[in-house]
């Protein structure tokens, strides 16, 4: 009898960590959701632009296998001084997961650092982001 319940037990514990450390994560509606189903994004570490200039960026949208949900982008720049165009944007499920983003420096646009936030919302579950620099420089 002790050998068939320290089966039983051992057994328990292997499903049990199975299922909450073998590629999985906490759903915030409950219960656990494996990692493929999940996504983030991914954006330059930094670029530099001239004043009066304009440049392309690549944002790429990365979907685990198992992931078929659109995704609402919402882009923001602190401090102002320098344009990126779209501002927000659907990247349906069906569409390739790269994102061209329009950067123009006004010609009197401070010297500096600009950070660009990215936030990325599933129609299911929780959001995430991401920020990157643009600095701008004399022409």
């Amino acid at each position: 009898m002790k050998s068939v319940m320290a089966i039983l037990v051992a057994l328990a514990l292997v499903t049990a960590s199975g299922c909450w450390f073998g590629g999985t994560k906490e759903s915030p509606q409950g219960g656990i959701v494996p990692q493929d189903e999940g996504f983030s994004i991914t954006v330059p570490a930094s670029n530099t632009i001239k004043q009066g200039a304009g440049m392309t960026v690549a944002v790429t949208l990365n979907r685990g296998p198992y992931f078929k949900q659109d995704v609402h982008l919402d882009i923001n720049v602190k401090p102002e001084g320098i344009t990126v165009t779209p501002t927000t944007l659907l990247v349906k499920a069906s569409e390739k997961p790269l994102i061209h983003l329009q950067i123009l420096a006004a010609r009197e646009a401070a010297l500096g650092e600009y950070r660009i936030s990215v936030k990325a919302t599933p129609e299911t579950g929780e959001p995430t982001s991401t920020t990157f620099t643009v600095t701008t420089v004399t022409p």
